[in-house]
Order: structure tokens, then sequence, then C-alpha cells
């Protein structure tokens, strides 16, 4: 057997017992998995998913828009829509027991890539110079309610 294939054998054989040894939601004590936490803000929602998920002490918000209080998208292009959807944000991430300075990462989703530095300036002044979640942000070809931004995070509870 050549040195290449020896070394594909190994490593699939490592990868099986790896997978078959470890899990993400196993603690090193055997301790059972933490539980799964469906949250929603209004328990009569007939959306298909949850404002946010908790398990153990991470909180992963769904995506948000730009939505007022009846659920219209605010008029006023990405700026508000970015002000909008990020104040949507802190109120999930606030209910939910946690905060903005403990967002680890976020999603942005953006209708034109093009509005990307317009959106960053209203991003920007939700968090403290140099301490940003991680963060990817992409184009799309479309958003529900034609949004121009959506947003969705992951948070460690406070």
């Amino acid at each position: 057997m050549s040195h290449s294939r020896f070394s594909a054998a190994v490593l699939g054989i490592g990868l099986v017992w790896i997978g078959a040894t470890w899990s993400p939601m196993a603690s090193s004590a055997g301790e059972p998995p933490p539980a799964v936490e469906h949250l929603n803000e209004d328990p009569a929602t007939t959306a298909p998913y949850s404002d946010a998920v908790r398990v153990g002490s991470t909180l992963y918000l769904a995506g948000n828009l730009g939505l007022d209080e009846k659920g219209n998208l605010v008029p006023g292009g990405i700026t508000a829509e970015a002000e909008q959807t990020l104040e949507n944000l802190k109120h999930v991430v606030e209910h939910n027991g946690s905060s903005l300075d403990r967002v680890t990462t976020c999603e942005v989703m953006l209708a034109d890539i093009k509005e990307r530095d317009a959106f960053n300036e209203v991003y920007k002044k939700y968090w403290e110079p140099g301490k940003f979640p991680a963060r990817h942000a992409f184009g799309v070809t479309g958003l529900y309610l034609d949004a121009r931004v959506e947003i969705a995070c992951v948070a460690v509870g406070n």
C-alpha cells in the first residue's frame, strides 16, 4: 500500500472513531446534553420558526427584518431598515436574557451588496469599537417583503 493510501485509510478510520465517540452536545462529565428551548415572545404565533432557540447558555436568533410593531417594513431604505433590524435584534436578545455585547456572531444578508457601506454606518453604532461580533455578510437575490437587510445572530447568556 502506498504512503498516501495508508494515510487516507488511517485518517478515515480516525474520523469514523471520532464520529462514533464524540458529540458536541455531550459534556466531559457524562452529563446529559443541555435542553433545547424554543423561545417566542408571542406564544400564539403561527410562524414556522422560533424567535430564538436557547441551548445551554447559547442563544440562536432567527433572522430579523426592519419591521415595525405592526409587522410592516419601515420605509426609508437601507439606513432605516438597518436601524430597525438592529433594534429588533436588540429586543429579542435582551428579552431572552442577554445583550448585544454578548453577541458572538452575526449573519447579514443584504438585498444589494453595494449597500454594505451604508449598512456598516448603522451597524457600528451598536457595538463598542474593536468589540464587534464575528460577521459574514453577503448579497442575496431576495428577502421577505422585499427587505433590504436581514440579520441573524448568536449570543451567549449574561
